[in-house]
């Protein structure tokens, strides 16, 4: 097994497009002659686009792809931007009349850094298109990761500043990776050690405390922690997956938010993971599974140490 880059796989490109002063931005994963795809929705609110036709009981089987955001619910306008660039160059379904692209998406809230009327529109969106390659793709404070952040149960005065990370490995032919933008609600700990890596700070912000421990303290106190949440990712691979694997892949996938992120999929989350698979490579469903959950866990860690101080926030990087 060696580290690559989700990019190795034939066919997908990523772009990254933000507005560092507004505080947000995406990030696309596109698979222009389509990809078998699927989704699972954990956290309590999420802000989604074309989830629906993922099921396994709708007629589309693949997809062109999947816009990751900040912005709340309005960023899903940065999806029409994936729309017009695929249209523009002949990528969809031929309808008879012209190609509909299929572009899935979820969305992050970070209005709460940087400015709350800077959202990822649809010109933010196809920008991210024009700037996708094959390059291994940046990482920290760059597309959908710009305004994350972790540890916000307390607010903003004790959060810390995470980011986008991807991790991605290859065995034999058969590559798998992850690309996750990471804002939840919880902490962050290594997979490894267990060892907190990003969340909520303590009371003098000379450490990093523990979300479940404060939460347990606070058990009798009605605090609104809807703003600012939400974990977002994808799991690429040129395994051959049907939709139905798709789905059911992107569900054990969640394994990894567990693994890195506590608590998770909380009310506040908007928690969503969708799987992308050229079916390129025989490779068992279940391995597919297992790894999914490893590298998604790995990703989530990467988006937390890349990150860089930001909006008045410390990172990672300033307890190393």
């Amino acid at each position: 097994m060696k580290e690559v880059s989700i990019t190795d796989i034939k066919e997908i490109k990523v772009g990254h497009a933000q507005n560092v002063e507004g505080g947000t931005g995406c990030t696309v994963i596109l698979c222009e002659e389509g990809a078998y795809a699927g989704v699972d929705v954990r956290g309590g609110g999420p802000a989604s686009r074309e989830t629906e036709l993922l099921k396994p009981v709708n007629l589309v089987e693949q997809i062109h792809a999947v816009m990751l955001s900040g912005g709340s619910a309005y960023g899903l306008d940065a999806g029409s931007g994936a729309m017009q660039y695929l249209e523009e160059n002949g990528k969809g379904f031929d309808v008879g009349v012209g190609v509909v692209p299929i572009v899935c998406g979820a969305s992050l809230f970070d209005l709460v850094v940087g400015d709350p009327k800077c959202r990822p529109d649809k010109a933010m969106g196809y920008q991210a298109c024009l700037n996708a390659s094959s390059e291994k793709p940046l990482e920290g404070n760059v597309g959908a990761g710009t305004g994350a952040t972790v540890g916000k149960f307390l607010g903003m005065e004790y959060m810390m500043k995470s980011g986008l990370g991807t991790y991605a490995v290859q065995i034999g032919e058969w590559i798998i990776g992850a690309i996750v933008a990471v804002n939840a609600l919880g902490d962050v700990v290594d997979v490894d050690t267990g060892k907190a890596i990003a969340g909520i700070l303590n009371k003098d912000k000379t450490a990093i405390y523990n979300t479940e421990k404060t939460m347990y303290e606070e058990y009798d106190k009605n605090r609104n922690v809807f703003s600012g949440n939400t974990t977002i990712g994808c799991i690429v691979t040129n395994a051959k997956l049907t939709k139905t694997q798709a789905n059911k892949i992107a569900s054990i996938a969640h394994n990894g938010f567990a693994r890195a992120i506590r608590p998770v999929h909380t009310m506040a989350d908007g928690d969503t993971i969708f799987v992308l698979a050229t079916g390129e490579t025989e490779v068992m469903p279940d391995a597919v599974g297992a790894l999914a959950a490893d590298v998604m866990a790995r990703a989530i860690n990467r988006a937390a140490r890349m990150a860089e101080p930001a909006y008045g926030l410390k990172a990672a990087k300033d307890f190393l």
